[in-house]
């Protein structure tokens, strides 16, 4: 036998590669990592191709059995990781072999993990993608969370050195949560007054959130449309539905809606706050679609530059 089986897959383990790009003319959203950052690392350190497919741990709980050497690296969220019993570090790629028992507990700060393996997990795409969209009953497996018993195929042992992120450049997942706002042209359709309450405002995040969006609770807001028809939504939208509570639109999200919009969350905030639990508070700051594009090409160039600081496991 080999690659890996599936012993517990605690609360919500899910196949997830780059995402589905190209489908929503066929109501297919794009699923893919819930925080694209820390699934970035886990590939990069294991040298694999950008994109490839992980599993995404929600909260935590997982456990499998290696079938065959390997390597793997765990990033995100605080789920302390064990192999054989014996506690090893996140943020870093470690050597496994046949029979290896790995265990994720359950997460201290940040809801999600991703676990890479050498050249990733080798499944066949739908509809070109790996990742899993569980109301879609679409990709993965069979379309659904993992299970008991499931054996997954992965890529060939690598035999490379293995690395660890510099604990100065991991994201610190109980930090201030700000969210960075592009408005879009529906923003017109709330008054002057009633924006600046929303930035002023501080929100909670809802239970009533998960990998298609975050609930927010406070302020409620008012929009001067009656109606609208529905209209194709983007990653980070900021939908207000009737009861005024705002709502940040995330992988998992429907590809069309008819509520009125803010405007988008910059992508690099979507990430932490798809790191955050029920109760948090975070604001929303108002930028210019100049300034979230100059961000965006700045965050690239410290990724590329924090890859060259990537330090050797002795």
């Amino acid at each position: 036998m080999t690659g890996i089986r599936i012993e517990q897959p605690g609360i919500l383990s899910l196949l997830q590669d780059q995402g589905r790009f190209g489908q929503s003319q066929l109501g297919l959203t794009t699923g893919g990592p819930a925080d694209a950052e820390a699934f970035r690392w886990a590939n990069a350190l294991l040298g694999n191709t950008p994109g490839s497919c992980c599993i995404e741990i929600s909260m935590g709980g997982l456990e499998l059995t290696m079938l065959q050497p390997s390597r793997i690296a765990v990033c995100g969220a605080e789920m302390p990781l064990r192999i054989n019993q014996q506690p090893k570090p996140l943020w870093q790629s470690h050597p496994v072999q046949a029979g290896d028992i790995i265990e994720l507990a359950m997460a201290t700060a940040g809801l999600r993990s991703y676990l890479a393996v050498d050249g990733g997990f080798q499944l066949t795409p739908q509809f070109g993608s790996l990742s899993t969209v569980v109301r879609e009953g679409i990709g993965g497996l069979d379309g659904g969370k993992l299970k008991v018993g499931q054996q997954l195929a992965i890529g060939t042992h690598q035999n490379k050195p293995n690395w660890q992120l510099p604990k100065s450049y991991r994201p610190d997942y109980q930090a201030p949560l700000k969210l960075r706002l592009i408005e879009g042209y529906q923003s017109d359709d709330f008054s002057i007054a009633s924006k600046q309450r929303f930035y002023q405002h501080t929100f909670r995040i809802s239970q009533q959130s998960d990998r298609m969006g975050y609930r927010l609770e406070g302020l409620a807001l008012s929009s001067q449309r009656r109606s609208m028809l529905s209209e194709g939504i983007c990653y980070g939208a900021v939908q207000v539905p009737p009861d005024g509570q705002p709502i940040v639109l995330l992988s998992d999200r429907q590809t069309l809606g008819g509520y009125p919009k803010l405007g988008s969350v910059l992508s690099l905030d979507c990430w932490q706050l798809a790191q955050r639990s029920a109760g948090t508070e975070l604001h929303f700051e108002a930028i210019s679609i100049e300034q979230a594009h100059n961000t965006l090409h700045l965050a690239e160039q410290q990724f590329q530059r924090r890859l060259q600081h990537l330090q050797p496991v002795v």
